[in-house]
Order: structure tokens, then sequence, then C-alpha cells
């Protein structure tokens, strides 16, 4: 039986600007090409929506952070549904300048306006950071199993406290899911890394 036809023009397109954009790059310490990354979020986001728009914002959705892409590009590319989710999934500080801080010293700041947005962000936005997150943490979660607490090395801050602050404050963010499989999958991933 043939599968059922699907209007996936805009995904199609979101999947082939994506990959271009992350071309040749590496996913930090994984040694598989980053793309795949993106292609999970996108897999994930299906589990909660069929929303085409929702989907593309996912594969996008590292985009603006990671690579050359502007997110007036995306706007252009994509609109602004896209572009402003992609936007709020963006690490940055809304403008906000550390004058000669490094990533270092700007992490906690950075992290916590990311879960300040996602909080206030509308559930499509939430959806999108699901996939990305729940993405994350299953990498987490996978070299935890291998590593232990030597995975922590390949981040910019080496605190495994740290990350699970971070970790259980997306999980307050994003509470408003806590109805779909892809959220539970969250919070278990998390409570096997980081404990109870």
């Amino acid at each position: 039986m043939a599968n059922k036809y699907i209007d996936t023009e805009l995904l199609d397109r979101a999947i082939v600007f994506a990959v271009q954009a992350h071309h040749n790059t590496e996913r930090r310490g994984k040694g598989f090409p980053y793309i795949v990354h993106p292609m999970e979020a996108v897999e994930i986001v299906a589990t909660m929506t069929s929303d085409q728009d929702l989907l593309a914002a996912a594969a996008l959705h590292d985009t603006v952070e990671d690579t050359e892409v502007t997110i007036e590009q995306i706007r252009e590319t994509f609109g602004d549904l896209i572009a402003d989710i992609v936007h709020a999934e963006s690490d940055q500080l809304n403008g906000v300048l550390f004058d000669g801080k490094n990533e270092e010293e700007t992490w906690h700041a950075r992290k916590q306006a990311a879960i300040d947005r996602l909080a206030a962000a509308p559930r499509e936005a939430k959806i999108v950071a699901m996939g990305d997150k729940l993405s994350n943490m299953r990498a987490i979660w996978r070299d935890y199993q291998t590593q232990g607490d030597k995975l922590w090395d390949i981040f910019h801050i080496k605190d495994k406290a740290s990350h699970e602050w971070h970790y259980r404050g997306l999980a307050a963010a994003l509470n408003e899911l806590n109805e779909t499989f892809a959220y539970k999958e969250f919070t278990r991933l998390i409570e096997e890394v980081f404990g109870n």
C-alpha cells in the first residue's frame, strides 16, 4: 500500500537549507555530521505535531546559533513564524553584551535567559524546543552510560551540577508539554543522569 500524500514542500526546503548551513560541521565531540541533531529534533517534534511550520523550525533551529545564517535570512526564506521560533531557540541574550567576558563567564546568564524565554514562549515554540532539548538529553544520557562524569569534559562548563540546574530549569519551562511522550522521556533521562 502506498503512503498517504502529505504536502512536505516547506519541510523539504527547510531540511535542504539546514543541510547546506551545517555542511561539513561535526556535532561537538560526537564524530558525526552536525545535521544529525536537527534531523533528530524534527523526528521528536513529529511525535507531538504534524504542523509543517514547526517541523521546519525544528530542522532550522540551530542555523542562526551555529552557522553564518542570520535571522533575517530565515525570515526572508521561511516567514515570520518560523523565524520567531528559530530566534527563540537561539542561545543569545537579546542584544545584551558582556563587555569582554568569555563564553564560560556568560554561560549561566545565557542559559537563564533561554529558560526564561522558553517559560514565556507560546506552545509552538516549546514544542520545537522540546525536540532540541530531548535530542541533547539523549546524547548526554548515551555518553553518560559509557563515560560517566568524564562526559562533562567536552563542554565549556565542566561542572555537572551546572548542567543539572540547566536541564531541570528547562524541564520546568517546558512543563506545559508534560502530557507528551517527548517530555516524559526528557524528564526520565534527566533523573537517570542527575539522580533524584
